[in-house]
């Protein structure tokens, strides 16, 4: 089985990885697209080069890749951008079973700029992730789950028991907890964005999640929401 995760940045998504890396029969990926994305926009990230030179970068192969896993694991786990998709063809999302994560975009913003100041739509990911979701729902083999990473933090095992049981796996207790540090699945970039992650050992709501606002990107912020509210009308 592949689940294929599309989520925006500065959400749990590296948290979810985490907690299905812990599972004994998971293979975990981390944003396999990346740096095809990287190189086929040109757009300027921290690490760029290095995440560039450590990812191939034909999609094609990206995809056997993940067909081979399938073989030699009975769940592996993608944690994928939804904005990464804006240069891939998305008929490969068809037979996955493919898992929205979604956050409300005041805190994902306010989040966001403090790695990029000047965020924009596409660097977010929602208006990517409310088109992604369109497409799925017409012509995926399995019903997309939308989930909100505000639903899972107060009661993560509650949140992880749900998604399991929509996935149609077993629940595992070790998806709850990990270890402190790094995994060796981890991008080149993991030490841009990672740092909250790397000091956790489970499911936390992290303090910078009340972060006010900042006055520049409220434009963005309001143009984002309704993509949102699209997203979270349709959660399982």
């Amino acid at each position: 089985m592949i689940i294929n995760l599309i989520s925006g940045p500065r959400n749990i998504s590296t948290a979810l990885m985490y907690s299905f890396a812990q599972r004994s029969d998971t293979k975990v990926l981390d944003e396999p697209f990346y740096g095809h994305y990287l190189q086929k926009t040109g757009i300027d990230h921290p690490g760029k080069e290095e995440t560039i030179a450590s990812q191939e970068k034909d999609p094609e192969k990206v995809i056997r890749h993940f067909e081979e896993l399938d073989a030699d694991f009975d769940v592996v786990f993608v944690k994928n951008m939804a904005h990464h998709h804006e240069v891939l063809d998305w008929n490969y999302l068809k037979p996955f079973k493919n898992v929205f994560l979604i956050r409300d975009p005041k805190q994902l913003i306010a989040s966001f700029a403090q790695v990029i100041e000047q965020p924009t739509m596409q660097d977010i990911g929602l208006k990517h992730e409310a088109e992604l979701l369109d497409f799925v729902s017409a012509n995926g083999a399995f019903e997309p789950i939308v989930m909100d990473a505000n639903n899972i933090l107060p009661d993560p095992e509650k949140g992880l028991n749900q998604l399991c049981e929509q996935l149609g796996i077993d629940f595992d207790p070790a998806m709850l907890t990990w270890e402190q540090g790094a995994i060796p699945e981890d991008g080149t970039w993991a030490k841009y964005w990672y740092k909250n992650v790397h000091n956790s050992t489970g499911f936390v709501k992290q303090k910078t999640s009340e972060r006010s606002l900042p006055e520049h990107c409220k434009t963005l912020y309001e143009s984002a929401l309704p993509y949102y509210e699209k997203l979270a009308a349709r959660i399982n």
